[in-house]
């Protein structure tokens, strides 16, 4: 095992600035997260493999909460509470037993693609046990405890504040370091941020698309610094819009902008599937009559940007060449490109390998895709993909039918949290080659089924004294009435 400096240096600079806002273990878990390429330990004895230090932010979590002296008490409040949690706690166990079982069930009777210990790259090799199965795995069931420990604590006491202050924090650190990438780049300083890159992947930080310097951040790469900043936008645009915050607002600008100057095409196919809902949302406030300021100045804004690019266009016709040589490469011409047929070379090979393993899977961390939704089918298989589907059912239904019950700034937090998840999850769909969908899913899927039964219970305990005074103070042949079944909600 090697020791990182730089990443212990991280992470104690993230704990005190955990600290400093009241929040350690919450906070500091999210905030880890705009370190996407920082490592404080290298386990050489798991193939070099080097866990990013939210990992290490997991087991402190994990490990508190264990030590709990009514965590027996606490689990069985969870498990006789949140459905969902079975379902986790399922899938963490069929993980388990696919990554030994099924690499040796199958061995040599399908292909995977495995990182080269010697050249450091992707190859195509025959199905066997790995290290990947170890480690994946390991990091799969650590989100899953995370998502158990975090349900523990958001039952028993209101954390939504230390949760927000942390996905802010996250927010701001991930944007602050994006723009310092940005400028430091562009400006001929350099690469400013490799000294907390030390995770042991293959970095590529100072590439170059069709003239423009790709942002990283502090990421291994430009797409990974995509995915967490279209998560990154999701939440704070939605805050915005449910709360009206101006620092959202000025978040939401910054990042979006980043996200454009990325020159990822993950960045790029990403934002235009999480402008459908928007789009789609922002309809169905016209057909209603009721559009908002925000959504006018959203359409301002475009149409603001549309005549500039237009006028610049007419300035000088050949200023936007660079950026027409940049959408080119990283979308049109992106399918055509040498990347391009291998990465759906993976794709196409591993939805075979399902086939061949008869749809069950090749085990968690046996071969890698190039997109999270058909790493999820290769490896988990048929039945384990059932249970992530279910998973994500959880997200889409959020706080539908128990919103009532919900503050409304916890209800902006918690659906401001489901929607970054999504996007992350939109972002992994693209480009992504791991079957793990990342701790923000697990911090979601936590926030949305703990806010939910903290709901019913909230429900549970008013409505009764709600419906006995309405019904004593309403006549007996109105109580059928809409008007008199509206009051039993609280105001």
């Amino acid at each position: 095992m090697q020791v990182s400096l730089p990443g212990l240096l991280v992470c104690l600079a993230i704990l005190v600035l955990a600290y400093y806002v009241r929040g350690a273990l919450l906070v500091g878990l999210i905030v880890s997260q705009a370190f996407g390429a920082t490592a404080a330990v290298t386990l050489t004895f798991l193939g070099g493999s080097s866990p990013l230090i939210f990992t290490l932010f997991e087991v402190l979590l994990v490990t508190v909460v264990a030590a709990r002296r009514r965590i027996w008490l606490d689990l069985g409040s969870v498990f006789g509470s949140i459905r969902p949690i079975w379902i986790l706690a399922s899938l963490m166990v069929y993980a388990i037993i696919g990554a030994w079982l099924f690499p040796r069930l199958f061995a040599g009777q399908t292909v995977v693609f495995v990182q080269s210990k010697i050249r450091g790259t992707v190859v195509e090799a025959s199905l066997t046990p790995i290290s990947g199965n170890i480690s994946q795995t390991g990091y799969f069931i650590l989100g899953g405890l995370t998502s158990i420990a975090l349900c523990i604590l958001l039952l028993q006491s209101e954390r939504i504040d230390q949760i927000r202050r942390g996905f802010f924090l996250w927010c701001g650190l991930h944007t602050g370091m994006g723009v310092v990438d940005f400028v430091s780049k562009n400006s001929g300083i350099g690469d400013v941020l490799s000294p907390i890159r030390t995770a042991n992947y293959a970095i590529i930080s100072n590439a170059y698309e069709a003239g423009f310097a790709r942002i990283t951040g502090p990421f291994s790469e430009a797409s990974a610094f995509a995915g967490a900043s279209l998560a990154c936008l999701a939440f704070s645009y939605t805050y915005w819009r449910r709360t009206k915050s101006r620092l959202a607002l000025w978040l939401s600008a910054i990042l979006l902008l980043l996200t454009i100057l990325s020159t990822s095409s993950t960045a790029y196919v990403g934002l235009a599937l999480l402008c459908i809902p928007v789009v789609l949302s922002m309809s169905a406030s016209v057909l209603r009559g009721k559009i908002e300021r925000e959504e006018i100045l959203i359409v301002l804004l475009l149409v603001m940007g549309m005549v500039g690019i237009m006028g610049v266009s007419l300035y000088r016709t050949d200023a936007l060449d660079p950026f027409l040589r940049l959408i080119n490469s990283t979308i049109i011409n992106k399918a055509d490109s040498a990347s391009g047929h291998e990465r759906a070379y993976w794709n196409v090979k591993s939805l075979q390998s399902f086939v061949d393993t008869g749809g069950l899977g090749v085990g968690f961390g046996s071969s890698r895709a190039s997109s999270w939704t058909i790493a999820v089918l290769s490896q988990l298989g048929l039945f384990g993909s059932l249970m992530m589907a279910m998973l994500l059912g959880v997200l889409i239904r959020g706080l539908r039918g128990v919103q009532e019950w919900v503050a409304p700034e916890t209800a902006a937090v918690v659906l401001s949290i489901r929607n970054a998840s999504f996007a992350s999850v939109v972002a992994s769909s693209v480009s992504g080659g791991s079957a793990d969908p990342g701790v923000l899913f697990f911090i979601a899927v936590a926030v949305v089924s703990a806010t939910r039964i903290k709901a019913l219970r909230t429900a549970a305990d008013f409505a009764p004294h709600r419906l006995h005074r309405t019904v004593q103070s309403t006549p007996a042949f109105d109580i059928s009435r809409p008007s008199a079944r509206h009051t039993l909600l609280p105001s």
